[in-house]
């Protein structure tokens, strides 16, 4: 009974480290990415910041914003 509890201790906690190693690894791997750079090749703007009057207020009453 006490060598089976050990087995299932030992391999819990082997299975804990790994997954906090690869966690950690996963981080740093994803933080030398750098979300804002300016994006390459042909980009096309989609965004308008001037939106109309009339169609945001049509929007809100459509959608009930």
């Amino acid at each position: 009974m006490v060598w089976d509890t050990l087995k299932i201790f030992v391999i819990f906690v082997a299975c804990t480290c790994l997954f906090y190693f690869g966690l950690r690894i996963m981080h740093t791997e994803y933080e030398q990415i750098h979300r804002y750079d300016s994006p390459e090749g042909p980009s096309v703007k989609v965004f308008n910041q001037e939106p109309d009057f009339i169609d945001r207020l049509n929007i809100f009453f459509q959608l009930g914003e």
